[in-house]
C-alpha cells in the first residue's frame, strides 16, 4: 500500500506552493489535501473554538483528494487527520508557503503551526517554506530537494516529537548550493504600526515592521539562507529553558 500524506498550508488550498508540493507528493504516495478556504497566514497555532467550521471538497482523483476548510491550518489538520484520511498518514506536510518561516518567524506561521499540531498528534511532520511572497514564486529549483528531504524523513524516520522547518532560498541566479541542518537564529520584529483612515473614517492601524537579525553566524538558520543554502531546523513544542530550571526554582526556595 501506497503511504499516505496529509497536506495543508497557509496561504490557501489555491496556492502555487500548496501545488508544488502536492505535485512532489504524489510521486511517492497517496495524498489527501486539506488548505484553508481563504489565507490565514500568521495565524501561528490558533484554532477555531467558537464556530462549526465548513470543509468542501475541491477535487478528486486517483489517489488524490483536496479539500478546503474555512479555518486554520492547524483546525485542517484536526480535521483532517480526523475524518477525511482513509488511514493514519505516514507524514505531515505544510507549505511550500510564500514567504520566509526561519528564525523567529516560526513562532507566528501557520506553516508551521500546523506542523507542530501533527507532532503534537505523534505524526511525523514537516513545513517548507520558499523565501519569496510573490503569489508566482518559482518553485522548479527548490522540486528536487523538497523530494529528497520528504524521502529522507520517510526511510530513516523523525526523532520522536522532533518536526522539521525546512525554508529554502530564492537567489538570484536560480542556483541552491545545498542542505543544512541547522539551529534556529535569535532575532526579532522590530514591529511598527501605521495609523490609517477605513472606509467609514474611522481611525485603525495597519501592521508594518522590520526584522531584525544579529545572530546571523555558521551553523544558524540565517547564514544558510544568506549563502545560498536550504536550512532544516529540527524543531519540538517543548519551550522549557532547561539551562534555566535550576537557576528559577532557586529564586523560590
Amino acid at each position: 500500500m501506497r503511504p499516505l500524506f496529509l497536506i495543508t498550508n497557509d496561504d490557501g488550498y489555491n496556492a502555487k506552493g500548496l501545488k508544488s508540493l502536492t505535485s512532489i507528493a504524489r510521486q511517492l504516495g497517496d495524498v489527501v489535501v486539506m488548505a484553508p478556504s481563504a489565507n490565514a497566514s500568521g495565524q501561528a497555532h490558533s484554532f477555531t473554538p467558537h464556530r462549526a467550521l465548513k470543509v468542501s471538497l475541491i477535487s478528486q482523483e486517483e489517489g488524490l483528494k483536496v479539500y478546503s476548510c474555512d479555518g486554520t491550518p492547524v483546525d485542517c489538520v484536526k480535521i483532517c487527520e480526523q475524518f477525511f484520511c482513509p488511514r493514519r498518514p505516514a507524514l505531515v506536510l505544510s507549505g511550500i508557503n510564500h514567504g520566509s518561516n526561519s528564525s523567529i518567524n516560526v513562532l507566528y506561521s501557520g506553516t508551521m503551526g500546523a506542523v507542530l499540531e501533527a507532532s503534537l498528534a505523534g505524526l511525523p511532520a514537516i513545513g517548507f517554506s520558499l523565501l519569496d511572497h510573490g503569489a508566482d514564486a518559482d518553485f522548479g529549483p527548490s522540486g528536487q530537494y523538497v523530494r529528497d528531504i520528504i524521502c529522507a524523513a520517510m526511510s530513516k524516520g523523525l526523532p520522536e516529537g522532533v518536526s522539521l522547518n525546512v525554508n529554502i532560498p530564492a537567489p538570484s541566479d536560480g542556483v541552491i548550493r545545498g542542505v543544512r541542518v541547522c539551529r534556529q537564529s535569535s532575532a526579532r520584529w522590530l514591529d511598527s504600526y501605521e495609523r490609517c483612515i477605513d472606509s467609514d473614517g474611522r481611525p485603525c492601524f495597519r501592521i508594518g515592521g522590520t526584522f531584525q537579525c544579529d545572530d546571523n553566524g555558521d551553523g544558524t538558520d540565517q547564514w544558510a539562507l544568506e549563502n545560498g543554502f536550504i536550512s532544516v531546523v529540527p524543531t519540538t513544542t517543548d519551550f522549557t529553558a532547561y539551562d534555566s530550571i535550576e537557576t528559577v526554582r532557586r529564586m523560590y526556595e
